[in-house]
């Protein structure tokens, strides 16, 4: 095997897969890359065994078809190191690879190609596209919402609901719920509801382009397999039932106050210095258009501050964690907030004042 290519073309796929191979792995092969060229289409590819993702390389002259591995991470620091506009040149040599970039030289070990783990066809029962730029907002808005390493493990991930009327993305930790969703046929017969884990969420929102261009989507029983021009990434499901999430969506939140996002988010920014470090809690008094934030921590010291707002409902104080507030604030890019409320031990519901396909749940605390 001998193959050129510049070092831009190879180090932009090299970066879109990397994020698929794990520090550290219990098995030595997941920490290559299988680079393979075969029929005049050469990918790099890598994997955990949870998600996969394929990148397609270009420019890339060969003397034919050919497949091998190469350590990862290794492979990456040495391209991101060489000069700009490198030609760098892979051959193999006694079952190791040597790299040849101007005066540079470098010999990496290999693993067997045939000795990769790799996902083949997935046997899909629904397939349709999305513009990649309305898939990577549906993502970027709820995936913060995702549990971390919760026992409830179906929660370590993100529902994708899929019908005639369109597709909806829901993520909830058991404190708040993100709830994100597009409108419109997307040519699906059958409702489906598939739950994609926790790294393949965040993975597939760092690979799509926010630029034109469609995503085509394949769903099977266990898999889920997003495809662009120049990239394949496929990832296992979680095999669990979602819980009803519609359950804990108010609907009779009738205290509506509308707020400039970037006024409130300084607001909570400020005050939350001064919150309890391990519960972040901060009071929220509302009165006759105004909206009194305070915030106390275990030192004894305090902050307040007081805003203008939109409300002529019931005064009422309720306690939440800032940090919520803040991301749901941080996703939406509205320039006013609609916050729905009912009273004090009642979750409220945050959206754009002018757009519900995007809505927050956030359960209050007792502070």
């Amino acid at each position: 095997m001998k193959t050129t290519i510049k070092r831009e073309d190879l180090l932009e796929p090299l970066q879109k897969v990397i994020g698929a191979v794990e520090r550290k792995q219990t098995l030595p092969i997941l920490g290559h890359v299988l680079l393979q060229s075969e029929n005049g289409k050469t990918t790099l590819t890598a994997t955990d065994l949870e998600i996969e993702l394929t990148a397609l390389l270009g420019n890339l002259e060969s003397d034919g078809d050919f497949s091998t591995t190469l350590p990862a991470r290794k492979l990456l620091d040495i391209v991101k190191a060489l000069p700009d506009r490198s030609d760098i040149t892979l051959s193999s040599e006694d079952g190791k690879i040597r790299i040849t970039a101007g005066r540079s030289r470098f010999t990496l070990g290999s693993l067997q190609a045939s000795d990769f783990p790799r996902i083949d066809d997935i046997n899909p029962h629904s397939q349709f596209s999305l513009p990649q730029k309305v898939l990577k907002k549906l993502i970027d808005k709820t995936a913060f919402a995702m549990a971390l390493q919760d026992v409830r493990y179906y929660l370590n991930g993100m529902l994708m609901e899929l019908s005639d009327k369109g597709i909806r993305l829901v993520a909830t930790d058991g404190h708040r719920l993100a709830l994100s969703e597009e409108p419109g046929n997307i040519g699906i017969n059958a409702d489906r509801q598939l739950i994609i884990p926790r790294k393949g969420v965040l993975e597939l929102g760092r690979l799509l382009s926010g630029d034109e261009g469609d995503a085509e989507l394949l769903i099977s029983q266990n898999h889920i397999r997003v495809q662009t021009n120049d990239l394949v990434f496929t990832s296992k499901l979680i095999d669990g039932k979602f819980p009803d999430y519609n359950r804990v969506i108010p609907e009779d939140g009738n205290l509506l106050m509308t707020v400039e996002r970037d006024l409130l988010k300084q607001s909570l920014y400020r005050i939350s210095i001064l919150s309890n470090e391990k519960y972040r809690g901060i009071n929220l008094t509302l009165g006759d258009n105004t909206l009194g934030i305070r915030a106390h921590n275990p030192d004894q010291e305090e902050a307040e501050e007081e805003i203008g707002v939109d409300y002529s409902g019931t005064p009422m104080e309720i306690g939440f964690n800032v940090t919520y507030l803040l991301d749901v604030l941080s996703v939406l890019d509205s320039d006013q907030v609609l916050i729905k409320l009912m009273d004090p031990n009642s979750s409220c519901i945050i959206t754009a004042s002018d757009n519900d396909n995007f809505r927050y749940v956030v359960m209050p605390m007792r502070i």
